[in-house]
């Protein structure tokens, strides 16, 4: 069994609060509840990392969409920040599937593009060595002269994260980042968003995802979105608190008896 780790929940950050969505007289989503708090550990900086994990199919897109702002529920609300506003569009970053870049842009022009949304006062060597710095730990240096479509899906994905931490989202929301990689690569990209997840203390991750095992990974906190029965909508079935039950913050996590057992469960869950 892992070790749990000492840790304190503090400021309340996001708060979905009853969201329901239906399209004529099919329910999508129901009573959707869950809240992310400021995770305070003692001596490290550390942001916070939640998933939502629910098959394909079962209504992800549509709650994307909802917590985004992108989409305004039938009823219910998503409040955000330390002064729980509504969410509006612009206030949640959003990293697709699809990984929205400009083509005919340089990786470079992209990236300054989002630099330039986020800090309109900083001189343009401090931009620079800012695209620089995170090119660097993101491995993609060698590739700012490149265009979008003369890299991978794995570097457009990296790249689409780097744009969303330089303009300065504090909430960054990710559609199944995990989608279509092997095993090195989802690695990798686990690697990558814990590196973000640990750049300030207000950065907060939610991943959307069908990927249990990659998605519990990295959570502090897990919410499974399921149906309570056939036919009916989905709705937040469990709660899963992986600090309280010794299973966050653990590089090898995967390889843990008991996160092994626990991944098991939920796929018969969802």
């Amino acid at each position: 069994m892992s070790n749990k780790l000492p840790y304190q929940r503090e400021k309340l950050l996001f708060k979905v609060e009853n969201v329901s969505l239906s399209y004529d007289t099919r329910e999508i989503l129901q009573n959707i509840n869950f809240e992310i708090y400021d995770i305070v550990r003692p001596g490290i900086v550390q942001g916070q990392v939640v998933s939502l994990i629910g098959r394909s199919g079962i209504g992800k897109t549509q709650l994307f969409k909802i917590l985004s702002g992108f989409k305004k529920p039938n009823a219910g609300s998503v409040r955000i920040g330390v002064d729980q506003h509504l969410v509006q569009m612009g206030d949640v970053g959003i990293v697709p599937q699809d990984y929205i870049l400009f083509n005919h842009r340089s990786i470079y022009d992209n990236l300054k593009i989002a630099v330039n949304h986020c800090s309109k006062k900083m001189s343009d060597k401090e931009k620079e060595e800012s695209i620089g710095h995170y090119a660097n730990e993101f491995q993609l240096t060698e590739h700012l002269r490149k265009y979008p479509m003369q890299l991978s899906g794995g570097q457009r994905q990296r790249v689409s994260i780097i744009q969303q931490v330089l303009t300065g989202n504090s909430f960054i929301l990710l559609d199944e980042p995990f989608s279509g990689l092997d095993v090195v690569m989802k690695d990798k990209v686990i690697e990558l968003l814990v590196k973000v997840s640990l750049s300030t203390e207000e950065t907060t991750l939610i991943i959307v995802s069908h990927d249990i095992e990659s998605s519990l990974a990295i959570s502090d906190t897990a919410f499974i979105l399921a149906k309570q029965s056939e036919n009916k909508a989905a709705t937040i079935k469990q709660t899963l608190d992986l600090m309280e039950m010794g299973l966050a913050w653990h590089p090898e996590i995967k390889s843990d008896p008991e996160f092994i057992d626990l991944v098991g469960k939920i796929k018969y869950m969802i």
